[in-house]
């Protein structure tokens, strides 16, 4: 995928739902991973251009994994000049060591994003972006209808009450293989990720669910996007205006 195709595909979503406001402060959770890197690339480049004003922070949730280094992370955002912060935590420790979780990843998620939105505030942010794209749109609905019971997937725009944040989603219109493809172009300084449960989740299980399903039907997941984006969930009605204009 090259540049201007990401910048159309995050401006699509931006413009859609809404995402972004004049004068908006956005915290970008970067984990040093593809999608979270691609996202930094993303919003740099549109608001060079983006008809509102908004301003970057990156952030990074160190969960206390020996031997991760965040060093090329850094080099890259000195080099957009967006300012990065490193917040360090022992949650690898409470999880791993203290706790012994067996499925750790739901707990993982609500300390990150706490500690997340904790640092967004202290840096004066009013947004937090999120680097989820089009196949974990996909892949959260299925794990929900299978061990939830309901048809439900994340919206592209989210209002936390008790933080007065707003959590953004550019990214729902990419797929992972164009991210993939933008890694290998761009040669994104990607961070491995030390967890010890990565690639033995559930979410992980449905991902290749989900690939086994494609080979049976080429359509399945774009059908399946199509039902979440014209569903009744909450937070996935287009706005008229954006939707009027793309007519």
């Amino acid at each position: 995928m090259k540049l201007q195709r990401l910048y159309s595909l995050t401006r699509q979503a931006i413009d859609e739902y809404r995402l972004i406001q004049d004068g908006d402060r956005i915290a970008v959770g970067i984990s040093g991973g593809k999608d979270s890197l691609t996202l930094l690339y993303a919003l740099n480049g549109l608001r060079q251009f983006y008809p509102q004003s908004f301003t970057l922070q990156a952030i990074t949730v160190d969960l206390g994994y020996e031997g991760f280094d965040l060093t090329p992370v850094k080099t890259l955002c000195e080099r957009f000049l967006i300012p990065y912060t490193i917040i360090h935590t022992d949650i690898g420790k409470i999880l791993f060591q203290e706790r012994k979780e067996t499925n750790p990843c739901s707990l993982c998620a609500k300390l990150r994003k706490g500690a997340l939105n904790q640092a967004a505030l202290q840096l004066g942010c009013n947004k937090v972006a999120y680097a989820h794209h089009r196949d974990d749109v996909i892949e959260t609905a299925l794990l929900s209808l299978m061990y939830e019971g309901r048809f439900y997937s994340f919206a592209p725009l989210t209002y936390l009450d008790r933080t007065g944040l707003s959590v953004i989603r550019p990214m729902i219109y990419v797929s992972e293989a164009d991210v993939i493809g933008f890694m290998n172009r761009y040669e994104l300084p990607v961070c491995k990720n030390p967890c010890p449960a990565d690639g033995y989740t559930k979410r992980e299980y449905v991902k290749n669910l989900t690939k086994r399903l494609v080979t049976e039907n080429t359509q399945f997941k774009d059908n399946l996007f199509h039902a979440i984006t014209d569903s009744s969930i909450p937070g996935w009605a287009r706005t008229n205006a954006a939707v009027s204009q793309k007519a």
